[in-house]
């Protein structure tokens, strides 16, 4: 069912996602779609070759010293049994996906007007609002994102990155690069808590072919790589709007 032409592609596409912090599921759905494989084959592949990419993305930011551990616990406590529900479940998702689908839309544009708004001084200086007052309510407001995003993911069949990215940027709660560690952490429990609520519900997790998992892998190990130490914030920026433009895209259409 898999050829090395799409391979290619994916390994692509995943080094383009890997460079932001996320692992490129909207992307191999779309590619997945158009390629002619069969919808029960498509969302569980994705999930799967997310966490490939996500684990990769994961440690090389980890190593580079972008990951913030309480931004991620706080989002993920909620997030895993929320993606896994969303996993189980098989609803019908057009509705929310063309919402989901205007507001990425509106966050790649965003992205890229304040990109070339704002001074390369600002950009390497951005603002950190994560605050010890009264932590406990900014862990409670992060869990309830989480558990939205999570529970979305799981729906959708993708880790989340592409809706958790954009709130966090909005809501300046870490600088760019953290919020790519996270969202890459992020992505791989949402797309683990996933393929398990798609096996508890008892559908059948396919083993995609060696040749898209090692694609994926060189594609994200090569993105990461980037993302985390050598691409300049405005790139990173643009790069990002880019991600969240594909994604809006592919929901809408």
């Amino acid at each position: 069912m898999t050829t090395w032409p799409l391979a290619i592609v994916l390994a692509v596409i995943a080094a383009i996602y890997a460079s932001v912090g996320h692992a490129g599921a909207t992307g191999y759905i779309a590619v997945m779609s158009l390629w002619g494989l069969p919808p029960e084959f498509i969302r569980p592949t994705a999930l799967m070759l997310n966490v490939v990419v996500a684990a990769i993305g994961t440690v090389q930011f980890v190593r580079a010293g972008h990951f913030d551990w309480k931004l991620f616990a706080s989002l993920a406590v909620a997030s895993v049994p929320a993606a896994a529900l969303g996993g189980w479940l098989a609803l019908p998702t057009f509705a929310f996906e063309a919402a989901l689908g205007m507001m990425l839309g509106y966050s790649s544009f965003r992205l890229v007007r304040d990109t070339f708004a704002e001074p390369d001084s600002a950009l390497d200086d951005e603002p950190v609002v994560w605050e010890p007052t009264r932590p406990w309510r900014r862990h409670a407001a992060f869990a309830g994102l989480g558990a939205i995003v999570g529970f979305l993911s799981g729906l959708t069949g993708v880790g989340g990155g592409v809706f958790l990215t954009p709130v966090l940027l909005a809501a300046g709660v870490a600088r760019l690069r953290t919020v790519a560690a996270v969202s890459a952490a992020f992505i791989l429990v949402n797309s683990l808590a996933g393929l398990l609520g798609g096996a508890m519900a008892g559908r059948a997790i396919p083993t995609p072919g060696m040749e898209l998992v090692g694609a994926v892998a060189v594609g994200g190990a090569i993105g990461s790589s980037l993302g985390a130490f050598a691409i300049p914030l405005r790139g990173l920026r643009l790069l990002m709007a880019v991600v969240l433009g594909i994604a809006s895209l592919k929901l809408l259409f």
